[in-house]
Parts: structure tokens; C-alpha cells; sequence
């Protein structure tokens, strides 16, 4: 099993819905998606500048802007599902089907979890991987950083991640790649057993 989550950014690419549809080829039963944020986690960044909104109901509306890009993920491919708790996500695993995780209602109120934009879908996609006790994180990026340094602390101070991330890797087995959506291919070969392609799915460091 592996913990894969889109990051928002994918919105803006113009194959997004043929990606969802290789995904599910090759990943069916094998994969948790988590949904980014995208456009519509911008708005809600947005109004909770200009309006002044409180951390928590910012919190609570960045998580639904991740289950709404997870709705349009469902809605390209019939083999993602939305699964909103540990039991549906496996359901559809075993039914050989994909996962789409629903935060809210595992996150919101979550004493784990604090109420701020150091956490975003970044993370959420970390301490899920930890719930499902899955040792592979792999997070899809539209951009890639500059250079080769891929450790947690430069790709969260540079705004590559966010803030929470480079505290994840604290007392874990979960294992974080980042990988160019471009270069989705190498994830297939990953999922039929190959050996990463160091060159395309990169390691996240400590």
C-alpha cells in the first residue's frame, strides 16, 4: 500500500484526468489518495486574510477545499471513492478500488492536529501514511525544487512543503519521495515492484 497525495497544484496541468485514469490502471487496491488543496484552499487562504477569519474556521474550510479537489478527482475515474474513515479506506482497498480520504472528519477537532496553516494537506498525507501504519509517502508535485536538496527542513523553509513537515520525520518508519507529476511513469514501475528511479522519484531526507 502506498499513500499518494496530488498536490492542488495538478488542477492547473492539462492532464490531470488522464494521470487519475493511469493511476487507477496500475495502482487499483494499491493506493490512498490524498487531495491537495489547490484553488480552492487559495480562496479560503484568501478570505481568511481579508476577512480576518479565526485559525479554526479557516481549518475547518481548508479541509473541506481538500475533499472538494477530492470530488473532482472521484468524478474522472469510477475506481476512486471517497472514504472518510481508516475502515472505508480499507473497504475499498480490499474491493480493489482507490481511496479518495476525506479529512474533515478525522482531522477537525483532532487534539493532534493544530488548528493552523502550518498544517496543510502536506502533512495530513504524513500522519495518515502513520495512521495506516503505511511505510510510503509519495507526494505529486507540479513544480520541482531547485537543485537536488530534497531535505524536509530546506523543502519546508522554502515553501516547498509546509511548515509541519520537517517535524514529521520525528520517532517515524514512514518514508516521504517527492516526485514530479511528469514523471508519474517511474511511479508505475514502483508499483509493479522495480526499483525507484532515484532520478525521478526523489527521497525526502531528515
Amino acid at each position: 500500500m502506498w499513500v499518494l497525495k496530488l498536490g492542488g497544484s495538478l488542477l492547473k496541468t492539462e492532464d490531470l484526468t488522464d494521470s487519475v485514469k493511469q493511476l487507477s490502471d496500475h495502482g487499483a487496491g494499491q493506493l490512498v489518495i490524498v487531495p491537495g488543496g489547490g484553488i480552492y484552499a487559495d480562496q479560503v487562504r484568501h478570505l481568511y486574510e481579508t476577512l480576518q477569519l479565526d485559525e479554526v474556521t479557516a481549518h475547518r474550510l481548508a479541509l473541506r477545499a481538500m475533499e472538494q479537489y477530492g470530488e473532482m478527482l472521484i468524478s474522472m475515474d469510477p475506481r476512486l471513492h471517497a472514504a472518510i474513515s481508516i475502515e472505508s479506506i480499507i473497504h475499498w482497498l480490499e474491493n480493489h478500488q482507490i481511496p479518495v480520504w476525506f479529512p474533515y472528519d478525522m482531522i477537525f477537532g483532532n487534539p493532534a492536529i493544530k488548528a493552523s496553516w502550518e498544517f496543510t494537506s502536506d502533512s495530513l498525507s504524513y500522519w495518515l501514511a502513520k495512521q495506516l501504519r503505511c511505510e510510503n509517502l509519495v507526494l505529486v508535485k507540479a513544480t520541482e525544487p531547485d537543485g537536488d536538496n530534497y531535505s524536509a527542513d530546506y523543502l519546508s523553509s522554502s515553501g516547498f512543503l509546509d511548515q509541519a513537515f520537517k517535524n514529521m520525520f520525528k520517532d517515524t518508519f514512514v518514508q516521504p519521495w517527492w516526485l514530479y507529476y511528469r514523471n508519474l511513469s517511474a511511479f508505475f514501475d514502483v508499483l509493479g515492484n522495480k526499483v525507484p528511479d532515484s532520478s525521478k522519484l526523489k527521497r525526502i531526507t531528515g
